[in-house]
């Protein structure tokens, strides 16, 4: 969810025109802008490539409480670093089982994001976790996701 509230806080800065194709008896559309996060084209290509991008992700664990948990490590375009970055290439299947657990969180889950979004939510992954879907209740299901052991999805 923080790949999808970082992509509609940027998009949220920018416009795009919506309206009907159809031409009124005067030759003219009726098209007005709206922000472009309450696209529904936009928020739509924006869940179907989220999870593409689970490769910049890596499990750490906190030497403290033991807790693992997904960090992001790879710049974001538009950072200094990211230029360096990309001239690597990492070849891993570790992030394999977020990819998919991010593919079945969105897909069963979709209507919630968008509802979030149209709110112009903050805390994205909070609101979708503990109000929206009870994800947060569910850390087995999601551990099972991540370990590739699920049978409910």
């Amino acid at each position: 969810m923080d790949e999808v509230e970082y992509d509609v806080t940027k998009a949220r800065q920018k416009t795009t025109k919506v309206g009907s194709f159809r031409i009124n008896p005067d030759g003219t559309q009726e098209r007005r802008k709206t922000p472009l996060a309450h696209s529904e084209v936009f928020l739509t290509d924006l869940l179907d490539q989220v999870c593409e991008r689970m490769n910049h992700y890596q499990l750490e664990e906190d030497s403290v409480t033991r807790e693992k948990k997904f960090k992001r490590f790879a710049p974001r375009k538009g950072d200094r670093m990211y230029k360096e970055f990309k001239k690597f290439h990492f070849y891993s299947d570790a992030y394999r089982p977020l990819k998919f657990a991010c593919e079945a969180i969105i897909e069963e889950h979709e209507d919630e994001i968008f509802s979030l979004i149209a709110q112009e939510a903050h805390d994205l992954a909070d609101k979708l976790c503990s109000e929206k879907a009870d994800l947060c209740g569910a850390s087995a299901n999601l551990a099972e996701l991540l370990d590739g052991t699920s049978t409910g999805y």
